[in-house]
Protein backbone atom coordinates (compact mmCIF):
# COMPACT_ATOMS: atom_id res chain seq x y z
CA UNK A 1 0.00 0.00 0.00
CA UNK A 2 1.11 3.37 -0.91
CA UNK A 3 0.92 6.28 1.42
CA UNK A 4 1.36 9.94 0.86
CA UNK A 5 2.24 12.64 3.46
CA UNK A 6 1.32 15.82 2.40
CA UNK A 7 2.90 19.09 4.43
CA UNK A 8 0.91 22.58 3.00
CA UNK A 9 -0.51 25.65 4.40
CA UNK A 10 -3.59 24.49 2.85
CA UNK A 11 -4.37 21.54 3.64
CA UNK A 12 -9.03 22.00 3.08
CA UNK A 13 -7.29 22.45 -0.53
CA UNK A 14 -5.16 19.31 -0.98
CA UNK A 15 -8.45 17.45 1.09
CA UNK A 16 -10.92 17.96 -0.94
CA UNK A 17 -9.49 17.52 -4.39
CA UNK A 18 -7.71 14.37 -3.28
CA UNK A 19 -11.13 13.08 -1.20
CA UNK A 20 -13.17 12.67 -4.61
CA UNK A 21 -13.67 10.55 -7.30
CA UNK A 22 -10.89 7.44 -8.28
CA UNK A 23 -8.51 8.61 -5.55
CA UNK A 24 -10.89 9.32 -3.27
CA UNK A 25 -12.31 5.48 -3.08
CA UNK A 26 -8.85 3.87 -3.23
CA UNK A 27 -8.39 5.61 0.11
CA UNK A 28 -11.99 4.44 1.29
CA UNK A 29 -10.54 0.97 0.22
CA UNK A 30 -7.37 1.47 1.73
CA UNK A 31 -5.83 0.79 -1.45
CA UNK A 32 -3.68 4.18 -0.73
CA UNK A 33 -3.26 6.50 1.87
CA UNK A 34 -3.14 10.48 1.61
CA UNK A 35 -2.53 12.43 5.22
CA UNK A 36 -2.74 16.06 4.74
CA UNK A 37 -0.45 17.88 7.62
CA UNK A 38 -1.02 21.37 8.27
CA UNK A 39 2.24 23.71 8.15
CA UNK A 40 1.10 26.29 10.39
CA UNK A 41 -0.02 24.11 13.33
CA UNK A 42 4.02 23.59 14.03
CA UNK A 43 4.82 27.77 14.02
CA UNK A 44 5.54 28.84 17.42
CA UNK A 45 5.15 32.30 16.65
CA UNK A 46 1.31 32.86 18.62
CA UNK A 47 -0.32 34.33 15.30
CA UNK A 48 1.01 30.99 13.42
CA UNK A 49 3.33 32.44 11.39
CA UNK A 50 5.09 30.63 8.95
CA UNK A 51 6.93 33.15 6.30
CA UNK A 52 9.38 35.88 6.86
CA UNK A 53 11.11 38.44 4.28
CA UNK A 54 14.38 37.14 2.60
CA UNK A 55 17.55 38.69 3.51
CA UNK A 56 19.26 40.39 0.59
CA UNK A 57 15.70 42.06 0.11
CA UNK A 58 13.26 41.01 -2.66
CA UNK A 59 9.55 41.19 -3.08
CA UNK A 60 7.36 38.56 -1.23
CA UNK A 61 7.74 36.44 1.42
CA UNK A 62 9.73 32.89 2.21
CA UNK A 63 8.29 30.19 3.57
CA UNK A 64 10.72 29.57 7.34
CA UNK A 65 12.20 26.55 7.66
CA UNK A 66 11.78 25.75 11.14
CA UNK A 67 8.05 25.31 10.84
CA UNK A 68 8.45 22.66 7.60
CA UNK A 69 10.99 20.51 9.54
CA UNK A 70 9.10 19.96 12.65
CA UNK A 71 6.33 19.07 10.62
CA UNK A 72 7.88 16.95 9.19
CA UNK A 73 9.96 15.24 12.25
CA UNK A 74 5.65 14.82 13.65
CA UNK A 75 5.11 12.85 9.60
CA UNK A 76 7.96 10.28 10.92
CA UNK A 77 7.44 10.01 14.18
CA UNK A 78 3.30 9.30 12.85
CA UNK A 79 5.05 6.83 10.59
CA UNK A 80 8.40 5.62 10.82
CA UNK A 81 9.44 5.55 6.96
CA UNK A 82 12.01 2.89 4.98
CA UNK A 83 14.38 5.26 3.92
CA UNK A 84 15.04 3.38 0.80
CA UNK A 85 11.80 2.86 0.15
CA UNK A 86 10.32 6.55 1.25
CA UNK A 87 10.53 9.47 -1.17
CA UNK A 88 10.88 13.17 -0.10
CA UNK A 89 9.59 15.45 -2.84
CA UNK A 90 9.48 19.32 -3.29
CA UNK A 91 6.91 20.67 -5.65
CA UNK A 92 9.24 23.10 -7.31
CA UNK A 93 9.02 24.98 -11.13
CA UNK A 94 12.67 24.23 -10.64
CA UNK A 95 12.63 20.30 -10.78
CA UNK A 96 12.15 17.37 -12.81
CA UNK A 97 8.95 17.49 -15.03
CA UNK A 98 6.02 15.02 -14.35
CA UNK A 99 5.78 12.47 -16.69
CA UNK A 100 3.88 9.17 -17.28
CA UNK A 101 7.93 7.92 -16.70
CA UNK A 102 8.04 9.06 -13.59
CA UNK A 103 4.89 8.33 -12.24
CA UNK A 104 5.83 4.43 -13.08
CA UNK A 105 9.21 5.07 -11.42
CA UNK A 106 7.41 5.98 -8.41
CA UNK A 107 5.05 3.70 -8.19
CA UNK A 108 7.11 0.89 -8.47
CA UNK A 109 9.87 2.03 -6.87
CA UNK A 110 8.44 3.85 -3.83
CA UNK A 111 5.74 3.30 -0.97
CA UNK A 112 5.69 6.30 0.84
CA UNK A 113 5.98 9.90 -0.43
CA UNK A 114 6.34 12.81 1.82
CA UNK A 115 5.80 16.19 -0.05
CA UNK A 116 6.07 19.28 0.33
CA UNK A 117 4.09 22.21 -1.03
CA UNK A 118 5.50 25.55 -1.45
CA UNK A 119 4.00 29.10 -1.42
CA UNK A 120 4.69 32.91 -1.33
CA UNK A 121 8.08 32.84 -3.18
CA UNK A 122 8.79 29.44 -1.82
CA UNK A 123 10.93 28.23 1.10
CA UNK A 124 13.78 28.60 2.98
CA UNK A 125 16.80 26.16 1.05
CA UNK A 126 18.31 24.88 3.85
CA UNK A 127 14.87 22.70 4.34
CA UNK A 128 15.26 21.74 0.57
CA UNK A 129 18.87 20.84 1.34
CA UNK A 130 17.96 18.52 4.61
CA UNK A 131 14.80 16.90 4.14
CA UNK A 132 14.39 16.59 0.10
CA UNK A 133 15.26 14.06 -2.38
CA UNK A 134 14.16 15.91 -5.52
CA UNK A 135 12.25 18.45 -6.70
CA UNK A 136 9.61 18.02 -9.05
CA UNK A 137 7.65 20.42 -11.61
CA UNK A 138 4.09 19.96 -13.85
CA UNK A 139 5.90 21.72 -16.64
CA UNK A 140 7.95 25.50 -17.71
CA UNK A 141 5.20 27.75 -15.68
CA UNK A 142 5.13 28.92 -12.11
CA UNK A 143 1.72 28.28 -9.95
CA UNK A 144 0.67 29.97 -6.70
CA UNK A 145 1.26 27.26 -4.67
CA UNK A 146 2.59 23.56 -4.46
CA UNK A 147 -1.03 22.17 -3.79
CA UNK A 148 -2.45 21.23 -7.00
CA UNK A 149 1.16 19.82 -8.42
CA UNK A 150 0.90 17.69 -5.09
CA UNK A 151 -2.39 16.53 -5.85
CA UNK A 152 -1.29 15.72 -9.60
CA UNK A 153 1.36 13.59 -8.39
CA UNK A 154 -0.87 11.95 -5.73
CA UNK A 155 -3.28 11.50 -8.59
CA UNK A 156 -0.93 9.86 -11.37
CA UNK A 157 0.65 7.90 -9.14
CA UNK A 158 -2.31 6.47 -7.27
CA UNK A 159 -3.98 4.91 -10.35
CA UNK A 160 -0.77 3.12 -11.32
CA UNK A 161 -0.73 1.12 -7.37
CA UNK A 162 -3.03 -2.08 -7.12
CA UNK A 163 -6.39 -2.02 -6.17
CA UNK A 164 -6.67 1.54 -7.30
CA UNK A 165 -8.07 1.09 -10.62
CA UNK A 166 -10.49 -1.76 -11.60
CA UNK A 167 -8.32 -3.75 -14.07
CA UNK A 168 -4.58 -2.99 -15.34
CA UNK A 169 -5.40 -2.33 -18.73
CA UNK A 170 -7.51 0.34 -18.11
CA UNK A 171 -3.59 2.28 -17.30
CA UNK A 172 -1.60 -0.14 -19.89
CA UNK A 173 -3.48 1.07 -22.81
CA UNK A 174 -3.78 4.82 -22.16
CA UNK A 175 -1.70 8.13 -23.55
CA UNK A 176 2.05 7.92 -22.67
CA UNK A 177 1.51 4.45 -21.62
CA UNK A 178 3.61 3.15 -24.08
CA UNK A 179 5.10 6.64 -25.53
CA UNK A 180 2.25 7.10 -27.57
CA UNK A 181 -1.14 9.45 -27.12
CA UNK A 182 -4.00 6.85 -26.96
CA UNK A 183 -6.19 6.08 -29.71
CA UNK A 184 -9.76 7.68 -30.25
CA UNK A 185 -12.84 6.16 -28.23
CA UNK A 186 -16.75 6.21 -28.87
CA UNK A 187 -19.67 5.43 -27.13
CA UNK A 188 -23.33 5.40 -27.45
CA UNK A 189 -24.96 6.67 -29.72
CA UNK A 190 -23.91 5.41 -32.39
CA UNK A 191 -24.03 8.18 -34.53
CA UNK A 192 -23.88 11.67 -33.14
CA UNK A 193 -24.82 15.19 -35.44
CA UNK A 194 -24.50 13.06 -38.83
CA UNK A 195 -21.23 11.44 -37.80
CA UNK A 196 -21.29 7.47 -37.14
CA UNK A 197 -18.74 4.88 -35.25
CA UNK A 198 -16.09 3.61 -36.97
CA UNK A 199 -17.57 0.30 -38.66
CA UNK A 200 -14.36 -1.43 -37.49
CA UNK A 201 -15.33 -0.81 -33.63
CA UNK A 202 -18.89 -3.42 -34.18
CA UNK A 203 -17.38 -5.91 -36.49
CA UNK A 204 -16.59 -7.95 -33.27
CA UNK A 205 -13.24 -8.75 -35.11
CA UNK A 206 -10.49 -8.42 -32.20
CA UNK A 207 -7.81 -8.55 -33.96
CA UNK A 208 -8.93 -5.57 -36.39
CA UNK A 209 -9.72 -3.67 -33.08
CA UNK A 210 -6.58 -4.17 -32.03
CA UNK A 211 -4.91 -3.17 -35.43
CA UNK A 212 -7.36 0.11 -35.94
CA UNK A 213 -6.55 1.19 -32.47
CA UNK A 214 -2.79 0.48 -33.19
CA UNK A 215 -2.71 2.82 -36.22
CA UNK A 216 -5.13 5.45 -34.75
CA UNK A 217 -2.90 5.87 -31.97
CA UNK A 218 -0.03 6.51 -34.35
CA UNK A 219 -1.95 8.74 -36.08
CA UNK A 220 -3.16 10.85 -33.19
CA UNK A 221 0.44 11.09 -32.05
CA UNK A 222 2.11 12.20 -35.51
CA UNK A 223 -0.57 14.81 -35.43
CA UNK A 224 -0.76 15.96 -31.65
CA UNK A 225 3.01 14.98 -30.45
CA UNK A 226 5.41 13.95 -32.73
CA UNK A 227 8.08 14.44 -30.40
CA UNK A 228 7.28 11.22 -28.82
CA UNK A 229 7.98 9.51 -31.49
CA UNK A 230 11.40 10.78 -31.70
CA UNK A 231 11.97 10.34 -28.09
CA UNK A 232 10.90 6.87 -28.90
CA UNK A 233 13.30 6.05 -31.19
CA UNK A 234 16.07 8.15 -29.41
CA UNK A 235 16.35 10.98 -31.44
CA UNK A 236 17.45 13.87 -29.87
CA UNK A 237 14.46 17.28 -29.94
CA UNK A 238 17.33 20.00 -29.50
Amino acid sequence: MKRFDIMTLFPDLVERVLGESIIGRAQESGAITVKVWNIRDYSKDKHRRVDDTPYGGGRGMLMMAPPIYDCYCAILEDEPCEPERTRRIYMSPQGRVLNQSLAREYAGGYDRFIILCGHYEGVDRRIIDEIIDEEVSLGDFVLTGGEIPACVLVDCVSRLCEGVLADPECYDKESFSDGRLEYPQYTRPYEFHGVKVPDVLISGHHANIDKWRDEMSLAETEKKRPDLLGAEKGESNA
